[in-house]
């Protein structure tokens, strides 16, 4: 029973399927795409294989991931060519009779294989005005507010940044325009604060002078990455645009405060 179990194992071994990885070794200087084959097998997602790779092969592979859940965005990469999570790509989506190429994001500077700085996206984040939440409406300290109000913005802090929207904004990755542009993901961010039902700050001149919106140019490739399901271009850009026309270009608006001015 023994010999029998043993030699299972052994055509087991043998007949385990296999995928060839090509991930993207080096620094800000230099580097190249390595090939890697390792065992793959069901229910495995890139990430594993990349962990397969680095116990066998490439000890030296680095990696950045967290919770292995896609939920902490730490493991973005790119996976033949489109901006993904590690963790929440599995193998059998994949055509895995040619090499899968794995890269590092392309829109933030390269530290080495996999890992990219991501911290201008921090810096963004405290460009941007703050909450700035009107009076309580009750003595008790308490906010009255609709729920359909509540729920608009709710969406919005599903966001684990991932920053493969970033990643993928054609602004960012081929233009370059860090310095002028925010991106999608702060977009997000800056409508989430805009559509707060008790927000009071106002941010339209930022968004359009400071922060780049006129960049965009809605083609949504932002919703289409974005792992959590977010319709970041139809509930946040768009509406964030409507509102800077509306505030800055619409005519029928500029003759109404020339006769009627908005209170501060």
């Amino acid at each position: 029973m023994a010999i029998a179990t043993t030699a299972t194992s052994a055509t087991t071994a043998a007949t385990a399927a296999t995928a060839t990885f090509s991930i993207w070794r080096g620094d800000a200087q230099t580097g190249q795409l390595v090939d890697y084959t390792t065992a793959v097998g069901e229910g495995m997602v890139v990430l594993d294989a990349v962990h397969n790779i680095q116990a066998e092969e490439a000890p030296d592979l680095a990696c950045r991931w967290n919770c292995k859940a896609g939920k902490c965005g730490s493991c973005s990469a790119e996976i033949n060519g489109v901006p993904r999570l590690l963790c929440m790509t599995r193998l059998d989506t994949l055509p895995l009779d040619k090499p899968v190429t794995i890269e590092p994001l392309k829109a933030f500077p390269l530290l080495k294989d996999l890992i990219t700085n991501v911290n201008w996206n921090y810096e963004v984040k405290k460009r941007i005005k703050k909450f700035n939440p009107r009076p309580p409406d009750a003595t008790d300290g308490t906010w009255r507010m609709q729920q359909k109000d509540v729920d608009r913005v709710q969406e919005f802090r599903k966001c684990i940044e991932c920053f493969l929207c970033q990643d993928v904004c054609h602004v960012l990755r081929e233009h370059h325009l860090h310095d002028e542009f925010i991106g999608p993901r702060y977009l997000v961010y800056a409508a989430s604060l805009e559509m707060n039902p008790l927000d009071t700050e106002d941010r339209l001149k930022d968004l359009k002078d400071n922060h780049g919106i006129g960049f965009c140019n809605i083609t949504k490739c932002c919703t289409t990455v974005c792992p959590e399901d977010i319709k970041i271009t139809d509930n946040a850009i768009i509406p964030l645009k409507e509102r800077v026309v509306d505030e800055f270009y619409d005519p029928l608006t500029k003759l109404v405060r020339l006769f009627r001015p908005r209170k501060k």
